[in-house]
């Protein structure tokens, strides 16, 4: 007989353990002298949204799943603005279908850090003024744009957001820079001109390269995002790859620190061709969660907020893991709103 893996036991069995450990995860905590928001990095994944996944039979549409899941969770991080622009519009919809101390983290377009992005996903308008030998492609560089089309992504970009930054409910943007984004000055330069282009927008940086942090570099990364007061993302990744950043506790920023899960399926995470969902394919142990709460104890002592998100979103795998982790933590601490 087959012996289920532990770390890929299917929904159902992932479902008993969330439901388990489903309070905590509810409010924000408070950890040291921080408010800690645990969430996940989506709620629209479509293995998330098949029935019986997460949300209840009558959370069938797109309000529905916002309103349930930002009453499980204080945060949430969404990735689609990484493919396509956001629109001021759904930034307006989602205050209106979420409580007020709700946030959202938002993951910056391709474009913005060196990825490349489909040529049709970009907007009609922008499309029309691309150059034949670009429009021709079917995947564009930022290098390869004309600047006045460069400097138009971040400020579509910007706009989209607007709505959620004048709130009070952006929580940060996330520039995610890709596995060939290595530590040099160029490299460098690049995150100073995201950071103008930002202005007084709060941001974090993740990086995915393990050079930023081998014996030659680290020092020279932990200096460069001090001085700048960049929140560097913590991850948990899968080992063994040339992308694997080792986990650790490095607090860059003395207004935010940021914590990511990406499950730890090694066999995959660096494989082409295969569903996105795939490389995060992975349901946390107990133990493995419990190795990140002294951790995350020691980065809430250096600043007000923290965020914590669960990026293995295959089916309620980081559902789950998001609200297991809550309950560790506030088995040590009070709720916020206590």
């Amino acid at each position: 007989m087959a012996m289920t893996n532990p770390h890929d036991p299917g929904p159902d069995a992932a479902y008993e353990r969330g439901e388990a450990h489903a309070i905590a995860a509810r409010e924000p905590l408070k950890v040291a002298d921080a408010t800690v928001r645990i969430g996940t990095a989506s709620w629209t994944d479509p293995t998330m949204t098949a029935p019986g996944v997460f949300y209840p039979p009558d959370a069938s549409t797109a309000e529905d799943r916002l309103v349930y899941y930002a009453n499980q969770f204080p945060i949430v991080e969404v990735d689609a603005t990484y493919y396509a622009l956001p629109a001021r519009r759904t930034g307006e919809l989602w205050l209106e279908r979420t409580p007020p101390e709700f946030t959202f983290d938002i993951k910056a377009h391709a474009l913005m850090t060196g990825q490349p992005s489909e040529v049709s996903r970009l907007p009609k308008d922008l499309r029309e003024e691309l150059p034949p030998e670009i429009l021709d492609k079917k995947r564009v560089y930022a290098r390869e744009l004309p600047t006045p089309i460069e400097d138009a992504i971040w400020a579509r970009f910007m706009d989209g957001i607007e709505p959620l930054r004048s709130s009070g409910k952006l929580g940060a943007v996330f520039l995610q820079y890709p596995r060939w984004f290595f530590p040099t000055n160029e490299s460098r330069d690049e995150i100073v001109k995201a950071r103008e282009r930002l202005g007084d927008t709060p941001f974090a940086v993740e990086l995915r390269h393990a050079s930023w942090f081998n014996e030659k570099n680290a020092d020279r990364t932990l200096r460069f995002l001090e001085k700048y007061e960049i929140p560097f993302v913590m991850v948990d990744a899968p080992p063994g790859t040339k992308s694997s950043v080792p986990p650790m506790t490095v607090v860059t920023s003395p207004k935010l620190a940021v914590v990511r899960f990406h499950g730890r399926r090694t066999e995959t995470w660096e494989k082409s061709g295969i569903p996105v969902v795939e490389r995060f394919r992975y349901l946390y142990s107990e133990d493995e969660l419990s190795e990140w709460v002294p951790r995350i104890r020691d980065a809430a002592g250096q600043v007000p907020e923290l965020h914590v998100l669960m990026n293995n979103c295959y089916a309620n795998y980081g559902t789950t893991n998001a609200r297991e982790i809550a309950d560790l933590l506030a088995a040590e601490v009070p709720r916020l709103d206590a």
